[in-house]
């Protein structure tokens, strides 16, 4: 056992990869604590799960998160339905959101450009219960059940940028357009097979970030767990574009634009944050 404990402190990283081992053996041992559910007393925010409907040409989804925002707080809480032609879809746009006090947190997200500069969203969120707080560790546990809600833009944004005053950046996906339709009919997929079939949350195998990478074929990489360092893992995979990741970080800094379109009337938030990301972007 002396020599055991010998080896194991000779090197100062064996420590910490036996905590990693320890911690995903707990997380294992969590996933017996039983199914996840649908019957909670949710966060309202991530009380209403969408339904969707998905064909060969269209899809529809409803309820879509349509709050609106001031630094208080939430001013109204509303509902809309949303449905496309999949042919009408134009380009997909990725928010990360940092979170205060790390560099290496950040909640991520997918804003899919419709004809008609018409804007739908798609959040990746542990769902809380009402008054319960998230916690990246205790999510490693199955402690939350996985949400997908799909929301406006100026929901998905001014939430972040206005209420809980968060900087926001928002970058081009630089994909084919077969691939940004085979994105949103697998999300989309992915959201339709949680209406009947609850999952898990986990901070490591189910959050924010890796729930796209799945849906977009991605290999597993860092950055799907250190996620306040996906914009720049995309970044050296072509898939944000730029000349350096410098120049396309710091034109992605949306956070006061939002803040001030936040002021204009909600149906022209989609059209003139398009006109301000295209011009950022020269698209």
């Amino acid at each position: 056992m002396k020599r055991f404990f010998n080896w194991f402190g000779q090197h100062p990283l064996r420590p910490a990869f036996a905590c990693i081992a320890l911690i995903f053996a707990l997380g294992a041992a969590g996933c017996i604590t039983g199914p996840p559910r649908q019957d909670r007393d949710w966060y309202p925010y991530l009380a209403r799960a969408p339904e969707v409907t998905v064909t060969e040409e269209r899809f529809d989804v409803a309820p879509v998160s349509d709050w609106s925002y001031t630094s208080e707080g939430p001013t109204s809480e509303t509902y809309i339905t949303a449905g496309y032609p999949i042919e009408e879809l134009r380009n997909v746009w990725f928010m990360l959101e940092p979170q205060p006090g790390s560099q290496l947190a950040a909640h991520t997200l997918l804003l899919f450009e419709f004809e008609g500069d018409r804007m739908l969203g798609l959040t990746i969120e542990a769902r809380r219960e009402q008054g319960e707080e998230y916690s990246a560790f205790l999510g490693i546990f199955n402690k939350f059940e996985l949400a997908y809600i799909w929301a406006s833009a100026r929901d998905l944004l001014t939430r972040r940028a206005v209420m809980l005053d968060h900087e926001v950046f928002v970058y081009p996906v630089a994909i084919n357009d077969e691939q940004k339709r085979m994105l949103l009919r697998r999300l989309l997929d992915r959201t339709e097979a949680l209406e009947t079939r609850p999952r898990y949350y986990n901070t490591i195998t189910s959050n924010c970030t890796n729930e796209l990478a799945k849906a977009a074929g991605f290999h597993w990489a860092p950055a799907y767990i250190l996620t306040g360092r996906s914009d720049e893992y995309l970044f050296r995979r072509g898939i944000i574009p730029g000349d350096s990741f410098a120049q396309a970080h710091a034109r992605s800094d949306m956070t006061e634009f939002i803040q001030a379109l936040n002021q204009a009337p909600p149906e022209v938030f989609d059209r003139e944050l398009l006109v301000e990301l295209r011009r950022r972007n020269a698209i």
